[in-house]
């Protein structure tokens, strides 16, 4: 069922403030309103680790979807993904380096709250551009995601090594970090975060209207006037700041960047991307308000509920388009 597309976007806006508030207000420790305001107050710093936890899932809402959206839009692949590519898994493998052997590592204190991000984001982009130089070498482009596949297998089992040989604290910093811990996320790391997500926002406005000529033929794009390699480089870097910033700062957020941008489409015309990538940010601030909310109330680990959402949508999704090619 389609929706006018204001229409739609009034509503999700009206869920997505509806969750946030709930968020803001779901805990072990009631609060009231004025525990937000007042700094006497006996509450303000469990408040103010609320607020750091609503905005860390609304910046994570925002980037990972348009992530997925992005891959999907440039591969033709509704599977394409930072989790399913490897993304997220090498961005998680330059984290668990970060963490197992900085322990003498003396950094500026400008670099402190930033330079993981910069290591997640690195491996990231390192990947990407693998799979890109991968892809004009072999022209289906389900081999990349097979490569992908094998990539984030090859990470998992790096990181096991990794940890087996970990001392303690490292090994204890880097299970709390991939369990999505979001409400260890302090203020200046999500001023860093959000930088990095509006440059990787604007980029990804860039893609827009080269995807547009893209998705109907490479020769159509080019008489266009799309430049496809400058296409892939802005894809590349897009998706690699807005997925890897997010899981340096959050752990692995699984099967949001493949599931959203779904739900996405079947809400509104696939083909208008310009509106696909607003719908895009705005149900995934939706879906991980709602998810941080879950996982409070159940005090599972942020990832464990992403997946157990994401899994069986992901399921379905196939079951489904099975059906309909074989009617």
């Amino acid at each position: 069922m389609k929706f006018s597309f204001k229409n739609l976007v009034f509503f999700l806006i009206i869920i997505g403030f509806a969750a946030i508030i709930i968020n803001l207000f779901t805990g072990f420790i009631p609060l009231q309103f004025s525990d937000f305001f007042l700094t006497n107050s006996s509450n303000f710093d469990i408040a103010q680790l609320r607020v750091n936890r609503v905005l860390i899932m609304l910046l994570a809402g925002i980037s990972i979807p348009t992530s997925g959206f992005l891959l999907q839009e440039y591969f033709q692949n509704p599977l394409a993904g930072p989790s399913v590519l490897g993304i997220s898994s090498v961005a998680s493998l330059s984290v668990a380096f970060y963490i197992f052997f900085s322990q003498n590592l003396v950094l500026p204190e400008f670099l402190q709250n930033s330079f993981l991000s910069i290591t997640a984001i690195a491996g990231s982009f390192v990947l990407m551009l693998v799979l890109l130089l991968f892809s004009e070498k072999f022209q289906d482009k389900s081999f990349i995601i097979i490569f992908g596949f094998l990539i984030s297998a090859l990470a998992g089992a790096i990181v096991s090594i990794l940890q087996f040989y970990a001392e303690n604290q490292s090994l204890k910093n880097y299970v709390l970090w991939s369990f999505g811990a979001n409400n260890q996320v302090s203020l200046g790391q999500i001023t860093v975060l959000s930088v990095l997500i509006l440059v990787g926002l604007f980029l990804s406005f860039k893609c827009l209207k080269p995807l547009i000529g893209n998705s109907l033929g490479t020769s159509y794009a080019q008489s266009f006037g799309v430049n496809l390699k400058h296409l892939k480089y802005l894809i590349i870097l897009a998706s690699s700041l807005l997925s890897a910033s997010v899981t340096a700062f959050l752990g692995p957020i699984l099967f949001i960047g493949i599931v959203v941008p779904h739900f996405a489409r079947l809400l509104y015309n696939p083909s208008k991307l310009w509106h696909q990538w607003i719908l895009n940010m705005i149900l995934g601030i939706c879906i991980m308000e709602v998810f941080s909310v879950v996982s409070e109330l159940s005090k599972l680990p942020l990832n464990i509920i992403t997946s157990l959402f994401g899994i069986p949508v992901i399921l379905l999704m196939l079951i489904g388009k099975n059906k309909f090619t074989n009617a």
